[in-house]
């Protein structure tokens, strides 16, 4: 495996594939941090074992796994549901289990590129340095890499694959809340945010959005509230309750969406995607959302919550992916840790052989 490091070097002829496009697999690491689910990490093994199955049936999954203990806990909790060969284990240990944030961001090449696949390995300080210690998910990324014995590209800037969202074809979603926040970059401007994220993303314009939602303590991450689900199509969270906290942001994102034009003048489509009725834990309210939603080969993981907007944003969703199944997880357990189904998984693009 080869590695560059710098801060913004070229990277050219690279692109972050939208997440409908193929799947070589998908890349979870495995909870076990007991301060970010407090009283309830037993909950989340069932849901954990519902996402892998889910996905096994369509593609490989790789899992970080702490040590050989776990490994073996994992594999026994698995065994019944998911078939053999199916799922790979990887002794990386991981302060966390956020892998869309603090995992390698994989990015296909062109013809004229060096590599068919790279990882792309951004700076990472566990959300402006809110969750010390963060040392082990800041390894994550390479040995991820080196695993699949891909390149990693390493770039300086300090940003989380929740952060960012893309259509594939140039374009990248994500706010302001997050990345120009001085909790991340303080020495970068808007501008040279841009040009980090060109390459080796492919990002040539970017969409930002402003704020993100109540609970949200990545700053307001993309994968909470805008998604593409098609190159000009997008669903979005809107809130219509006036008295909700989150009605005034996301009103104020749909009318930066609306505005957007690409590059021949077009438009986006926006499709309304509903909040989940508020939830709380110990008296907090949780960043639930159904746009943290995960697209994998032929089926699309969405998130349920017990609310009566489950069905709507089933439907929602079902209506943007009509040749995919929609498998629904209960997440009442995985939000307590202030994330989701999207937060957990970080896919790779098929092209490895």
């Amino acid at each position: 495996m080869s590695r560059t490091d710098d801060s913004c070097l070229p990277a050219e002829g690279y692109r972050m594939p939208a997440e409908w496009e193929p799947h070589e697999a998908t890349w979870l690491s495995w909870p076990h941090n007991s301060d970010t689910w407090p009283g309830c990490l037993d909950a989340i093994e069932a849901p954990m074992v519902e996402i892998v199955a889910a996905l096994a049936q369509v593609e490989h999954v790789h899992i970080n796994v702490l040590d050989a203990a776990q490994s073996s806990y994992v594999e026994r909790l698995l065994a019944p549901r998911v078939p053999a060969g199916r799922v790979h284990l990887h002794s990386i240990p991981t302060n966390d289990a956020w892998c869309r944030d603090h995992g390698a961001i994989f990015c296909i090449g062109s013809t004229e590129a060096e590599h068919p696949i790279v990882a792309a390995k951004f700076g990472y300080n566990a959300w402006g340095g809110k969750y010390p210690p963060f040392d082990l998910d800041q390894q994550v990324a390479e040995r991820m890499a080196a695993a699949l014995q891909v390149p990693c590209i390493e770039r300086a800037m300090v940003l989380e694959g929740g952060a960012i969202d893309v259509n594939g074809r140039g374009v990248l979603l994500t706010t302001e809340q997050c990345l120009l926040n001085p909790n991340r970059n303080p020495a970068m401007d808007r501008v040279e945010i841009e040009a980090c994220l060109e390459q080796p993303l492919g990002a040539e314009t970017i969409v930002w959005l402003g704020d993100g939602i109540e609970g949200d303590d990545t700053d307001g991450h993309i994968d909470e509230l805008t998604r593409f689900v098609a190159e000009r199509k997008v669903v979005t969270a809107v809130e219509p309750n006036r008295d909700d906290p989150n009605h005034a942001p996301l009103q104020a994102n749909r009318r930066r969406l609306e505005e957007f034009r690409f590059t021949d003048g077009g438009t986006l489509e926006i499709v309304d995607l509903p909040m989940p009725a508020p939830l709380h834990y110990r008296g907090e309210r949780l960043p639930a959302s159904y746009a943290n939603f995960y697209v994998a080969n032929d089926l699309v993981l969405i998130p349920e919550f017990g609310t009566a907007s489950d069905s709507v944003a089933a439907a929602v969703l079902s209506g943007c992916f009509p040749d995919r199944r929609i498998v629904a997880i209960d997440c009442r357990h995985l939000v307590v840790g202030l994330g989701g189904l999207h937060c957990l998984t970080q896919q790779v693009p098929a092209g490895l052989s």
